[in-house]
């Protein structure tokens, strides 16, 4: 199968070669070369990603100083900010699709898409994706699935109100609040229309991965990278029909007079007639992707994050088995914790004590990984530099976050913290800080291969220090907000005396939030920069001896001149010494995985 899919690719890229002139349409709008697409991905993510980021600034400064008026507000907001105070109709809306662009569209799409279409081809040796044109129709879904997201925000009613999660009713009854009605449908047809981009890339990366990898790459010998983005579509391929399918009946709901997830509603005193539906069974739904979404996002960032460190200590990744394992062991146990999102839905406490159990169990490959990484950098000889320092911090917040998680995780103490300010605390810092972290890793180290140029390491290093310490400024009292009992999607706690004293506590993270937002211009203006005027990057600016950097610098189609090179060993021999404890290769602390294994050379694989 792979022989003649090699045949087939070669071929392909030869013709190109002599037949096609490329047209600016055809390179730059609907490519079908994977370099070109992720780059498409990652910078409409950074789009999204500042517009989710703005909409956060938005509600945190309502909740630093509620009921204050504020011309931005009026500005940005229109009508649903009359005279700069914002309406408590649009903070919910602002909440829900903060989360929804964070989630799908950047920490998803613009991580996954970007780096699992860079890097697959790259790295297993391949011309380009199994299929092209399924790969360009994926990105342009992904692109018409955020318009339309984007479209909602401008509707007479407003958009979807609902919390990122939409449970029913209040996502179910288009009468129920200005936020269910024309916005909640288009929320759900992005959802729809995202759903199917998102399989198309994931089955085109596992296809690509199982039958293009060049000669010599068995698994063992692939990177990490592609190890977790193989993974990460695995897992999408299984759980995101279960969200489409919820998406499909609430759209059945609302529009059909279906009764799924509706029942016994009354209206101003007036019974509807919805009869037998459950909104738990949405909850199953939901979340029954909902926590494998947690990991789709963090699974990437983890993979980079281990290339990253391994190059930047000079030192094979500890345990590379072992982190595989741990991968695979995330994957299986995702699917079967769902429920720790619905420890207080009236819940069989048994059936909470099982999902409890599968919950604690998943800290186990999760710990390997942190170990394994703390390890690598154990002695190593560290370069740290901009993609490195993020891969650090990276460690740091997935650590710092995921131990709230055992909290979290325990039907018991899960209670009284539930719907709480905790839980955003917890969940922000270990998938939503962790994972934009290992976007920004990831930018910073590959920008050369996407871009042909450095990014200024000054500038990073300023973006790093602001973003990590700020990005902590925000999430660390949010714990003791929420251990305190302030509930989450409130606009205002005036209503509650006791909550008085916590007001300089949301000052102080508000003002945080600010000053970290204020650092992303930095990196967008770094970003920008370097693609047009930065400094010409080097064939392997890194010194990696993984594929990718044995391209030209300059992208050419089919991504190497001539035949595809052979593989001889695994992508993590760095600092490798022989017998006297000499170099292998004098004067070079790393052996590219091109070339083939010395005389008495021993191939690790540990």
């Amino acid at each position: 199968m792979s022989v003649t899919a090699h045949a087939h690719v070669e071929d392909h890229s030869d013709d190109h070669g002599h037949h096609h002139k490329e047209t600016f349409v055809t390179k730059y709008i609907f490519s079908q070369d994977h370099k070109m697409i992720s780059k498409q991905y990652l910078i409409t993510g950074l789009i999204m990603g500042f517009i989710g980021i703005l909409m956060s600034l938005l509600f945190r400064m309502q909740l630093a100083w509620p009921g204050e008026s504020f011309a931005i507000f009026e500005f940005i907001l229109g009508k649903w900010a009359p005279g700069g105070v914002m309406d408590a109709d649009v903070y919910l809306a602002l909440v829900t699709i903060h989360g929804t662009i964070m989630v799908f569209f950047v920490l998803t799409a613009g991580l996954s898409g970007t780096f699992s279409n860079l890097l697959i081809p790259l790295q297993i040796g391949a011309r380009d994706m199994a299929s092209g044109f399924l790969n360009m129709v994926s990105y342009w879904l992904f692109f018409l699935s955020s318009v339309i997201m984007l479209t909602s925000l401008f509707l007479e009613a407003g958009p979807a109100a609902a919390g990122w999660t939409v449970y029913p009713p209040l996502s179910a009854l288009p009468m129920a609040q200005p936020g269910s009605g024309m916005g909640m449908t288009l929320w759900l047809v992005a959802m729809a229309i995202f759903i199917a981009s998102s399989l198309l890339g994931s089955l085109n990366y596992i296809v690509t991965v199982i039958n293009l990898r060049t000669k010599g790459m068995s698994m063992t010998r692939l990177p990490l990278t592609i190890w977790a983005f193989f993974v990460t579509a695995i897992i999408g391929v299984i759980s995101f029909p279960v969200l489409l399918s919820a998406a499909l009946l609430l759209i059945m709901d609302r529009s059909f007079g279906t009764s799924f997830f509706l029942s016994d509603i009354f209206i101003q005193g007036e019974v509807l007639h919805y009869q037998g539906g459950s909104p738990v069974l949405y909850e199953h739904l939901f979340w029954f992707l909902g926590h494998p979404e947690v990991y789709i996002v963090i699974l990437p960032a983890m993979g980079m994050v281990s290339e990253i460190m391994a190059v930047n200590s000079r030192k094979p990744i500890f345990g590379y088995r072992a982190m595989i394992a741990s991968i695979l062991a995330i994957a299986f146990l995702s699917t079967i914790v769902w429920g720790h999102h619905m420890f207080i839905s009236g819940m069989n406490p048994f059936l909470g004590s099982v999902f409890t159990f599968t919950t604690l169990l998943i800290a186990i490959p999760s710990a390997v990984k942190a170990f394994n990484w703390i390890t690598t950098l154990w002695k190593g000889n560290l370069q740290l530099n901009p993609g490195m320092l993020f891969s650090i911090g990276m460690v740091s917040t997935f650590i710092s976050g995921g131990l709230t998680g055992i909290i979290l995780g325990d039907s018991t103490l899960d209670i009284n913290v539930h719907d709480t300010y905790f839980v955003i605390a917890h969940f922000h810092l270990v998938m939503g800080i962790s994972a934009l972290y290992g976007l920004f890793a990831g930018v910073y180290h590959w920008f050369p291969k996407m871009f042909g140029k450095m990014m200024s390491k000054n500038l990073g290093y300023v973006h790093f220090w602001i973003t990590a310490v700020g990005s902590y400024g925000v999430f660390f009292p949010m714990h003791f907000v929420g251990m305190a009992g302030v509930p989450r999607r409130y606009y205002e706690n005036t209503a509650f005396p006791m909550f008085d004293d916590l007001t300089d506590i949301q000052v102080l993270m508000t003002v945080f939030a600010l000053i970290t937002a204020g650092a992303q211009l930095i990196f967008a203006f770094n970003f920008v920069r370097s693609i047009f005027y930065g400094s010409k990057a080097v064939q392997n600016p890194w010194k990696s001896t993984s594929l990718e950097w044995t391209t030209p610098v300059e992208h050419m189609h089919g991504n190497w001149p001539g035949a595809i090179p052979e593989v001889h060993r695994w992508p993590y021999d760095y600092s490798k010494t022989d017998d006297n404890g000499e170099y292998i290769i004098p004067g070079q602390d790393f052996v590219p995985q091109t070339l083939p294994l010395f005389e008495g050379e021993e191939e690790m694989q540990h």
